[in-house]
């Protein structure tokens, strides 16, 4: 079964629709039969991917750290929980477990996340494909930052070779369908 690994955050974002769009995600991932590997938190943009695929029969994997109580994890019965040390471990633990990486909008920790993966590629330690969901825009600045940085020499060109920017989960779950 084909994992698929959503980077999105604990918080509740202020714009409804990409909760939605989060929603629509968890319930696509377990409707065409991929498993959904995510970093573990039944809060805010997480609670809501990973909610919707359980609702939707799908098989849910948590990578979550120690640090981090039952709590965070009580309200979604049916996750396989995977506990993990650090955050750093996360993120080790969630890059080989998937074989598609999506991000929604979010915060510190998604770029964090997106990082690292475009990193992992760069490095040819991997050749996964990484997926941001530009809602609204969401991504721009972040985009408009690698553009700088490769023109100033610090971003090879073809280092974001794995990237694919789409507007919406549309876009985003045809394009992995095409990568099959």
């Amino acid at each position: 079964m084909k994992r698929i690994a959503v980077f999105c955050g604990s918080s509740v974002p202020r714009d409804g629709s990409v909760a939605a769009a989060a929603r629509r995600l968890g319930s696509w991932v377990a409707q065409s039969g991929y498993e959904l590997v995510y970093g573990g938190s039944n809060l805010g943009l997480m609670g809501e991917v990973s909610g919707a695929a359980l609702e939707a029969g799908g098989r849910v994997v948590g990578v979550i750290p120690t640090l981090f109580g039952e709590a965070v994890i009580g309200s979604q019965p049916g996750v396989e929980v995977v506990r993990v040390g650090s955050m750093a471990e996360r993120k080790v633990r969630i890059m080989a477990m998937a074989d598609v990486f999506v991000a929604l909008p979010g915060g510190i920790g998604t770029l964090d996340e997106v990082s690292e993966v475009m990193v992992a590629n760069q490095l040819g330690q991997m050749s996964k494909p990484l997926y941001l969901l530009n809602m609204g825009g969401f991504f721009e600045p972040f985009l408009e930052q690698l553009r700088v940085m490769r023109e100033a020499g610090f971003v090879r060109e073809g280092a974001e070779a794995a990237l694919r920017v789409v507007a919406d989960v549309e876009a985003c779950v045809a394009g992995i369908g095409e990568e099959e």
